[in-house]
């Protein structure tokens, strides 16, 4: 008896055993990928949507997209809800399959959604919830909060549905929907919702939420629960609350952003292995397009502040790389100082720009209005391809930066530009809950050029390229400059950012929209009534892929110098470097033979300053004209007597020492420490003037000594031009330097050795800048 009933139970298990290997054979059958379908609801081919087509193709989903081309009819969001007509489509569509036993229909959003990974991976964790129907859940019960007891309790994870993704058996997801006897604009998620929360019907399809974000991640309340997480050549996002890695990830409401930043990685849009892998999709091509074929661009330029550095802005525009003849300016110029800078370029230039228009201070245009003056040029000339606007603080120093932005084709695109050394830059990664400045994870690495590719951002400014059949679209009615609580740059980005449409859109969206934006409500012109709105999700890229140029900081600018420029040294060193130092300088340390000459033992001539220095330095002395008398009292010195004294000006007199001090320490000591092996300077000098000799004052400088280490003596004008005669002799070598070049500089040893003086001038002016180092 006992070994017969042993045997019966043996026979049981393996019985069960082989039922539930034959159920696990036919649930591995069912759910392969090729029985699995996803459907997805658009109107129209937005940035979101081709951004879920391209994570879709990468994994090989199946895609039905509902919708394509058709009106939005889901509702009036400044009223009510909608997204009816999502369930209509889906409705009608999912009939073609209902009698399919083994295929499972997955439904999402498509604006905001991507994806992570591919059929396998969802399949085989649908397969472990155990469920015939899987909703996707969030924290925030919607549309009905009243129904937020009604939902089962759940002890970890998210208890309320939501409709922007689930996925089930199509048997069931048709038996389900075929129960919506509603309108187009009648709540989608409520339906759905109800469905779940009948217990029968909960229990006939199998329902359960994904309340753990196994498949589906809805950021909207859960944004600090996700983060990226780096493999290899691939990135996920990782649920960290309940260490999860979902394959679905939904931006609903207002977490767009969000969605927008992951989605610059995700899944192989920017890995450290292989860098930016979608940068080059879709790219534009003109290597051999006639020159008058090329696209139309208008060029906007705003000087809406003094800006140092303006001369070299506005030529930079002659010098860009690009057909000339397919170029529209508009200048508008809101700094009266700025008007001599205008003027001079046009005298140079009006034959290049037979078209431009010119906006002076004189008409009083507000910087919005003048904004929108020149893009509305653009949207009503359907030959314009392009709109580019510019800011007069950018230093667009890579020529062939309209090109490169064109080539990206993306419909709204920023160089990447950053203040030198510093973080500042033009663009901003992540915006704070009111709509401000927020770091992102990514900024610091995207300013330094750490990671280099295309960043879909929230916010750009200074200097951008918009497609002109962007503004005669879907922002033809939009103000994109115009309000009175913001700068015009955040205005700019936020109707961009947020563009709405009057005919397309979820409501799952534009919910949320009116939630944070409640002002913003369009009027029907022809009825007075309200109208659905929703955002268009028109995303702003930047690209640091190219060395575009910098910014300009204006901060210090002081506009009541004769050469303002000359005191930029600190807040703009690049821009002060390429303006006022010789160009060859740099050669000094490449090719020293060539560079660098000893024309008396240790005494060194090589090239410093630039023409334009020499100039305006002079100019500066000049304009100050507080000249020393060439006598030996001076009570501009400490013990008030000068033994070898000149006509003179310091540096100090016209408050340039500070920034003379930072030439000799970043252009002189370099120089020094090359050429006098062992010596290190400290770049101090209390004796920095510029010297003034002429035959009727003080033609020339008897012998001596210069209290100083080593002494720089610039020459800051022409021989045989400005002047005649000159020159230096070297006593104890009975060697003469008697054609001294402009911007090029003596350096020599002051104390002991070099006893010298300086050579009568004969006719003209001559102006030599010296510096007495550490004394």
């Amino acid at each position: 008896m006992i070994n017969a009933a042993m045997s019966s139970a043996r026979l049981l298990g393996l019985l069960a055993l082989a039922a539930l290997l034959s159920c696990s054979a036919a649930e591995q059958r069912r759910l392969s990928p090729e029985n699995l379908l996803v459907i997805t609801a658009a109107t129209e081919e937005t940035d979101g949507f081709r951004r879920f087509m391209r994570t879709a193709r990468e994994f090989n989903y199946t895609v039905k997209i509902l919708g394509l081309g058709e009106e939005w009819k889901g509702g009036d969001v400044a009223r009510t809800v909608g997204g009816g007509q999502k369930v209509r489509w889906l409705k009608k569509e999912i009939l073609k399959h209902s009698d399919k036993d083994d295929l499972v229909i997955m439904f999402v959003d498509s604006y905001d959604v991507i994806f992570t990974s591919g059929p396998e991976e969802l399949l085989h964790k649908f397969s472990r919830l155990g469920h015939r129907v899987v909703f996707s859940a969030e924290g925030f019960c919607w549309p009905d909060q009243r129904l937020a007891p009604k939902y089962p309790v759940v002890h970890t994870g998210k208890r309320y549905l939501n409709s922007g993704g689930f996925i089930g058996f199509a048997q069931d997801i048709s038996a389900m929907v075929q129960q919506w006897k509603y309108k187009d604009n009648d709540d989608d998620q409520l339906f759905y919702t109800k469905i779940y929360l009948d217990k029968t019907q909960r229990t006939k399809f199998n329902i359960t939420l994904d309340h753990r974000s196994r498949i589906f991640q809805n950021l909207n309340g859960a944004i600090d629960e996700v983060v990226l997480k780096f493999e290899r050549a691939k990135v996920r996002v990782r649920n960290v609350a309940y260490d999860t890695l979902p394959v679905v990830i939904h931006g609903n409401g207002p977490t767009k952003l969000q969605l927008n930043y992951l989605g610059n990685y995700v899944p192989t849009a920017w890995t450290y292995e292989n860098g930016c892998s979608i940068c080059d999709d879709d790219l534009l091509f003109f290597n051999d397009v006639p020159d008058e074929e090329m696209p139309l661009v208008y060029i906007a330029v705003f000087i809406e502040h003094a800006t140092p550095f303006m001369d070299e802005f506005l030529d930079r525009l002659t010098t860009l790389n690009y057909p000339i003849e397919r170029i529209r300016l508009f200048i508008h110029n809101n700094v009266v100082y700025h008007e001599r800078h205008i003027q001079r370029f046009w005298e140079r230039h009006k034959s290049l720009f037979p078209d431009a228009l010119l906006v002076g201070p004189e008409e009083n245009l507000q910087e919005d209005q003048a904004r929108n003056m020149a893009i509305e040029a653009c949207k009503k000339d359907p030959e314009c391809d392009y709109y580019f606007s510019i800011d007069s603080d950018v230093a667009l120093t890579n020529p062939d930066t309209l090109r490169i932005l064109i080539e990206e084709n993306k419909s709204v695109i920023a160089p990447m530009l950053s203040k030198h050394g510093k973080l500042w830059s033009n663009f901003w990664g992540a915006l704070s809950p009111e709509g401000f400045y927020a770091r992102s994870e990514d900024y610091i690495e995207i300013v330094q050029g750490k990671r280099i590719g295309l960043w879909n951002v929230p916010y750009i400014t200074q200097a951008y390229l918009v497609r002109g059949n962007l503004l005669r679209s879907k922002l033809s009615q939009v103000s994109l400059y115009v309000d009175e609580e913001m700068d015009v740059d955040m205005v700019f980005c936020r109707r961009i950012r947020d563009q709405v449409s009057l005919r397309s859109c979820s409501p799952h969206s534009y919910t949320c929209m009116i939630n944070f934006w409640p002002h913003l409500v369009f009027l029907n012109t022809r009825t007075s009534a309200r109208t659905s709105v929703c955002p268009q999700g028109v995303f702003m890229f930047v690209s640091n892929r190219d060395e575009f140029g910098r910014l300009v900081s204006s901060a210090n600018f002081n506009t009541s110098r004769l050469h303002p420029d000359m005191w930029q040294i600190f807040d703009n060193p690049v821009d002060w470097k390429e303006k006022y130092v010789h160009e060859n300088y740099s050669k000094i340390f490449e090719d020293e033979k060539n560079f660098v000459e000893q024309p008396c033992p240790d005494v060194y001539w090589f090239p410093a300053f630039s023409d334009k220095m020499c100039d305006h330095l002079v100019e500066t002395m000049e304009d100050n004209g507080q000249w020393s008398g060439g006598s030996h009292k001076d009570e501009r010195l400490a013990g008030g007597y000068e033994n070898v004294p000149t006509v003179d000006i310091h540096m100090n007199q016209v408050g340039f020492e500070k920034e003379w001090l930072k030439f000799l320490k970043e252009y002189i000591v370099p120089v020094t420490e090359k050429l006098y092996p062992g010596y290190y300077p400290k770049a101090q000098a209390i004796m920095n003037f510029v010297v003034r000799y002429r035959p009727d004052e003080q033609p020339s400088l008897r012998p001596h000594h210069d209290s100083s280490t080593f002494t720089i003596n610039i020459a800051l004008n022409n021989k045989n031009h400005d002047y005649e005669g000159g020159g230096c002799r070297f006593l104890r070598y009975d060697c003469k330097v008697e054609s001294p070049r402009k911007g090029w500089s003596f350096m020599h040893p002051g104390r002991l050795t070099h006893y010298h003086e300086g050579l009568p001038t004969t006719r003209g002016t001559r102006y030599i800048m010296v510096s007495f180092v550490d004394p």
